[in-house]
């Protein structure tokens, strides 16, 4: 198994990257995440890798960090989600937005990154419930709690973008309850 790979960044042809390792040049499909924050031609590059071996290709896959990478292992062993599916999704989404979508269950968030479909995106969220608790980071987790997704989930039913939604509520204590939270976050956005 290849797990990562450090060398020289010969070609970028988005989503496919040739990484030159002492004369062998590896060929890697990366999300565009990854791909977006690839120096220019010529510099050293480590990426974290996953091989997928069929009877037809091994394709190999790289990606900035373990965290994106373990977001794509747990993405495709998800029934009918192949690393083609998993690439679009850590393409469209940072895995924090990622980890926040499974935390909230925001099929919406999921629907808009290309080729995802409505059930689709519940299979993931279903499938990825509790399996991706340990990627949601500090920040996150503290604005997942239940009282503040319950403020949330009231701001976008009244039509406010999420942006607008966890903007507002950033600044909540987490033991608030739903009513206060309202309230307060209504205020905050009558502010900007």
């Amino acid at each position: 198994m290849i797990g990562r790979l450090s060398g020289i960044l010969l070609e970028k042809n988005p989503p496919q990257i040739l990484l030159d390792l002492q004369g062998v040049g590896y060929e890697l499909l990366v999300p565009m995440s990854t791909f977006y924050n690839l120096p220019e031609h010529g510099a050293t590059v480590t990426l974290f890798t996953h091989l997928i071996v069929r009877e037809d290709a091994h394709t190999l896959y790289g990606f900035a960090s373990e965290r994106e990478r373990h977001a794509f292992r747990v993405l495709t062993k998800i029934t009918g989600i192949g690393a083609r599916t998993a690439l679009a999704v850590l393409s469209g989404l940072s895995t924090e937005e990622l980890a926040q979508a499974v935390a909230t269950q925001e099929v919406g968030r999921l629907t808009r990154v290309p080729g995802i479909g409505k059930k689709t995106s519940e299979r993931i969220l279903l499938e990825l419930k509790g399996k991706f608790a340990h990627a949601i980071d500090s920040g996150i987790a503290a604005s997942a709690s239940s009282g503040i997704l319950d403020v949330i989930n009231a701001l976008l039913a009244l039509g406010y973008s999420e942006k607008e939604a966890h903007a507002a509520t950033r600044e909540l204590p987490a033991d608030i309850n739903v009513t206060d939270g309202i309230r307060k976050a209504l205020k905050q956005l009558s502010k900007a």
